[in-house]
């Protein structure tokens, strides 16, 4: 094999691990075009970093001149810290909002007068604004810059924040939870992006997706602390002040440390000028709030209301004419679609998404119904519940850095099982029937430590595989593919679970399901109800489990960091460097 020549057209000294002469190739999908020979005989190729496209993770590669950054990463390493700090914290932010007000719902309820029949909506509207028009808010920041619609998002989100506590009518006070979810919808896809763009794969992008993930945990955790304490010695109110004085500082680190877009979107030294979908979005969006609003409403009103099943018919259709709109432009339409469906083509990339749903659906529906379990059945207060979620926190950290080591050296399969296998035996251990009076040491912190290592085993593998699938021109909508996904699979698993534990409450009640009534402190039929939830949630992560043995069994490694010797010299045309790189024999580029 013949050693290639390879003249790295920036400053950087670094060779992406997939700059091998060949066509980048990730579980079947192009991620990247391929170097293309010079007049002089040498393969002339712009690193990762420098091929950033017209978003906000663009490297200036002037910026600090004066440090030269260390190997694999584009700028020095403080401040690649600095920007995977920021962007996580879209993560971090977007959890602990949610959970934060879960913890106060109650409160919430009994100041503002809402009936607890439509107490949940102060939830969903942010959850459905999220997860609605997360595919539509990454391909307008793939169009118009990552950075830009990064700040924008989360000073969104401190804004409408900050109205909330001033809000005294209900439908105001849903409304602009809905506004937050919608700020969500822009950052935290965006966060993904700016990170595939900005980091070439190697250890560097390994560590940033597995700090990133531990975002989630950690926000989950902490909404839980915030929500406790502040709730405990001040008013609620002041958890959205909180929350929006997060989100504050997150915009402002933003606009001090992710560096301004240097580059024009082009292809084949064309300049491209590109213009949302807006058809498609429409369609997709739509699609997605019908489902996810039966599916949040049919367990309120019961499945048999007419409505509600014309309403998933109606999503269905949607999303197949948002399908078929998008294969139409994609063969030669007159703009970009939204999302490329032939990347569906490629079973493992169609697996990895399946995975991302299940597996989330039995995460977050274990998250969910764990809190059923110690503040509605057993009768803690939000304190005591905060309480026993701390290991969480404490696992997530641990997590995130072992998984960032390990993405490097273990076979994807092997983490994404593991990360399965931890999910359905949390889930088990509040499905089984184990005295509810059991201490919380002997069954609730080992369901709370293996939650986490599952969710940063599994999450990092999932976003990184995406990333390293799609080009670098669709890395947001990567980001908002598998969000979306996960918010999907959390819908409907959770609306199937409470359909699961209704029945079973009403079974043992010897009522209706439309007259079963709430979780009852201590109650013997509120606690198979949970049990047989937690029994489904297991099922997910099991059916989960499958999906990765089938599909992901000898993908290899999707954080692999290829072994190259470089040896440098002065280039005869000036400034650049010429990188001559020797790839071990045999070793396989194609990552996961």
């Amino acid at each position: 094999m013949s050693i290639p020549t390879v003249d790295i057209l920036t400053k950087k000294t670094a060779i992406p691990p997939w700059d091998s002469g060949e066509k980048g190739i990730v579980g079947g999908v192009a991620s990247a075009r391929p170097p293309s020979p010079t007049s002089d005989g040498t393969v002339s190729v712009r690193s990762e970093a420098a091929q950033n496209m017209n978003d906000g993770g663009d490297v200036d590669d002037d910026v600090e001149q004066n440090e030269s950054p260390p190997p694999g990463v584009p700028f020095s390493r403080g401040r690649c810290i600095a920007l995977v700090v920021t962007v996580a914290g879209a993560s971090f932010l977007n959890t602990l909002s949610g959970q934060a007000v879960v913890i106060i719902l109650p409160t919430i309820g009994r100041d503002l007068n809402i009936p607890e029949a439509r107490l949940q909506w102060i939830v969903s509207a942010y959850s459905l604004a999220f997860g609605c028009f997360l595919l539509l808010w990454g391909r307008v920041a793939d169009i118009y810059g990552k950075r830009r619609i990064f700040i924008w998002g989360s000073a969104w989100v401190a804004v409408t924040t900050v109205v909330n506590p001033f809000l005294r009518n209900e439908i105001a006070f849903d409304l602009f939870r809905g506004l937050q979810g919608l700020g969500a919808a822009a950052n935290v896809p965006t966060a993904i992006g700016i990170l595939g763009t900005t980091f070439p794969p190697g250890k560097a992008k390994n560590y940033a997706f597995s700090c990133y993930a531990a975002g989630a945990p950690l926000g989950a955790v902490f909404g839980n602390l915030i929500a406790g304490f502040i709730s405990q010695y001040a008013s609620w109110k002041w958890v959205f002040g909180a929350i929006s004085l997060m989100a504050a500082a997150i915009t402002v680190a933003a606009i001090a440390i992710i560096p301004p877009p240097k580059h024009t979107l082009h292809e084949e030294g064309v300049t491209v000028k590109a213009s949302v979908d807006w058809l498609g979005g429409a369609l997709i969006t739509g699609g997605l709030l019908a489902l996810l609003f039966a599916l949040t409403e049919g367990n309120v009103v019961g499945w048999s209301t007419p409505w509600v099943p014309v309403l998933i018919v109606v999503s269905v259709a949607l999303v197949a004419l948002f399908v078929f709109w998008q294969r139409h432009l994609e063969k030669g339409g007159t703009r970009a679609p939204i999302m490329k469906v032939s990347v569906f083509r490629s079973g493992r990339f169609s697996a990895a998404m399946l995975i991302m749903a299940l597996f989330f659906s039995s995460f977050n529906g274990w998250l969910v119904y764990a809190t059923y379990f110690f503040q509605n059945y057993q009768g803690l207060d939000t304190l005591q519940t905060t309480l026993r979620f701390i290991p969480t926190g404490v696992s997530g950290v641990l997590a995130a850095m072992v998984v960032s080591q390990l993405i490097s050296r273990i076979p994807t399969y092997m983490l994404l099982g593991f990360g399965n296998v931890c999910a359905i035996i949390s889930a088990i251990l509040f499905a089984i029937p184990i005295p509810s009076d059991t201490t919380y040491w002997a069954f609730g912190l080992p369901a709370m430590i293996l939650s986490v290592f599952g969710a940063d085993a599994a999450w990092p593998c999932l976003i990184l595989f995406t990333s390293h699938s799609l080009p670098q021109t669709d890395q947001a909508l990567g980001g908002a593919l598998v969000n979306a996904m996960g918010q999907v699979g959390r819908a409907i698993g959770l609306a199937v679970a409470t359909a699961i534990q209704t029945a079973v409450m009403a079974r043992e009640r010897g009522v209706s399901v439309e007259h079963v009534g709430p979780v009852l402190q201590w109650d013997y039929a509120s606690l198979l109800g949970i049990r047989a939830a937690e029994w489904w949630n297991a099922a997910l992560g099991f059916a989960s489990l499958i999906v990765v043995l089938v599909a992901f069994r000898g993908s290899g490694i999707v954080g692999k960091v290829e072994a190259k010797k470089a040896e440098e010299r002065p280039n005869q045309r000036g400034g650049a460097v010429v990188v001559e790189a020797a790839q071990k024999p045999g070793s396989d580029s194609k990552a996961g």
